[in-house]
């Protein structure tokens, strides 16, 4: 399937398998082994739109497709690519789109009435790690000296923030402002790349939604700025940034056009970090709740998938997602983050087989605390402009994160035989609250049990009362 116009049309082996369903759910069963699809009942919309971003993480959409397992829930979907986040965001508020690939903080500041106001949900969490923050070849170079090396002369990895703090210094002194991209204000690749920063002392700046100002630049040593993930490399290359923060294949996408170095991965930021989910209207679970769940049980299938065997499948997956209805990035681009690798500087290539985690280390389930701590970063920047108690953070998290969805896709699968009750969190003991999470560059310990006192632990960012 290499067009755009082929992932629009319903196959005949999927009206088969539509009519199957229909006839298996009339006779009051369920599909495979179980009762468990009856249970689920038949999808009350069958044909949706989804909307994504062309990145390498929206690739459980397109392997839900390819395989056929939204067609095996009674599905037909298409799958569009959106011009960018607001765009998208605004299409599943509107109707035009049932769902789509979103950035973890939609939801959530949508949710809250930071930038647009709408009820949105997420009962699949898309993947962990895949981000990456790559600086221009001359910084690089400004950055070098202050970077530790191995014998071989290679940098050691991780590089912090600490590297490029005497070249921001030196912008500052010289009079011009450092200039650095990421994709949306409330994408995890703002709050990665500020988290990054303030590690190294460098201030990204604050919100002040309460006096109109939501540039985000107020204070900052470093001015970040909202560039579409596709257009990072150019604009890197136009000189208009410095660097950026953004998804895959965009960092490998400027270490083969020679015009920049990735620097540093999300996963070295914060190890198994949560990064996109697939987000909906509340109101379409609620009007759709069958129609919901077996969308989950297609995109939960598809997570095993990419990840099954070691990656085994990856190059498959790599050769989907580099049609260009789907990312359109060369092979070679994709596979360089996707099949265990990245490459940093042209040449340094190491191994880190967990740079995109699809389905293992439970990465599709929608835990309340990866919800908890972008709200925390959103307080810490400034874009909830008072301080709230711990337990609105709690309420928050369990009206947009919603793993009860989660739970009845993920028992259905297991009824079926498409899937083992070990593959999965311990449902009868299972919180929504990780443990305390340890591995972060900072060496800041994260508990999302208590956010205040996590908010009030950095030395750089609002805390207690504070306001910009």
């Amino acid at each position: 399937m290499s067009s755009s116009s082929v992932i629009k049309n319903s196959s005949r082996r999927g009206f088969l398998k539509r009519a199957a369903l229909a006839v298996a759910l009339s006779a009051g069963i369920g599909l495979a082994s179980g009762t468990a699809s009856a249970e689920i009942g038949y999808p009350e919309k069958e044909d949706l739109k989804f909307g994504f971003i062309k990145l390498t993480d929206m690739a459980p959409l397109a392997i839900a497709y390819e395989k056929g397992y939204f067609e095996d829930e009674g599905l037909y979907v298409t799958l569009e690519a959106q011009a960018n986040w607001k765009v998208l965001l605004d299409g599943v508020i509107d109707g035009q789109l049932d769902g789509a690939h979103m950035l973890a903080g939609q939801p959530l500041a949508a949710t809250i009435g930071f930038g647009t106001k709408a009820h949105i949900v997420t009962p699949f969490s898309m993947d962990l790690n895949g981000n990456g923050i790559t600086v221009s070849n001359t910084v690089w170079e400004q950055m070098k000296p202050h970077v530790p090396k191995q014998a071989d002369g290679k940098p050691v990895h991780p590089i912090k923030a600490d590297a490029l703090k005497p070249v921001v210094d030196q912008y500052k002194k010289d009079g011009k402002p450092f200039k650095m991209g990421m994709v949306f204000p409330v994408s995890t690749h703002n709050y990665e790349l500020r988290y990054w920063l303030a590690a190294g002392g460098i201030n990204p700046g604050y919100y002040a939604p309460h006096k109109g100002d939501i540039t985000g630049q107020l204070k900052a040593d470093a001015l970040l700025s909202v560039t579409p993930p596709p257009q990072m490399p150019a604009t890197l290359e136009a000189g208009t940034i410095y660097g950026y923060c953004v998804g895959e294949p965009w960092n490998q996408q400027a270490v083969f056009k020679g015009i920049g170095v990735p620097v540093i991965t999300d996963y070295e930021i914060w190890k198994d970090n949560p990064e996109k989910v697939f987000g909906m209207t509340k109101a379409f679970t609620e009007k759709y709740p069958n129609t919901t769940i077996r969308v989950v049980k297609a995109l939960i299938r598809a997570g095993k998938w990419l990840d099954e065997n070691d990656n085994a499948n990856r190059p498959e997956a790599v050769k989907i997602l580099s049609q260009s209805n789907y990312v359109g990035a060369d092979y070679e681009v994709i596979a360089n983050s996707m099949t265990g690798t990245f490459e940093y500087e042209k040449g340094d290539k190491r191994s880190v087989p967990d740079f995109n985690v699809f389905f293992r280390y439970n990465a599709t389930y929608p835990y309340y605390s990866d919800a908890v701590w972008y709200l925390t970063q959103m307080r810490r920047w400034g874009q909830i402009s008072e301080q709230k108690p711990n337990s609105w953070y709690d309420k928050v998290a369990k009206s947009v994160y919603r793993p009860d969805i989660y739970q009845k896709a993920a028992e259905s699968l297991i009824a079926e035989g498409k899937l083992k009750a070990d593959e999965f969190p311990d449902f009868k003991t299972e919180t929504g609250y990780r443990k305390p999470q340890t591995e972060f560059i900072d060496e800041v310990t994260f508990d999302g049990t208590k956010p205040n006192e996590y908010i009030d632990s950095f030395s750089i960012g609002l805390k207690g009362d504070d306001q910009v």
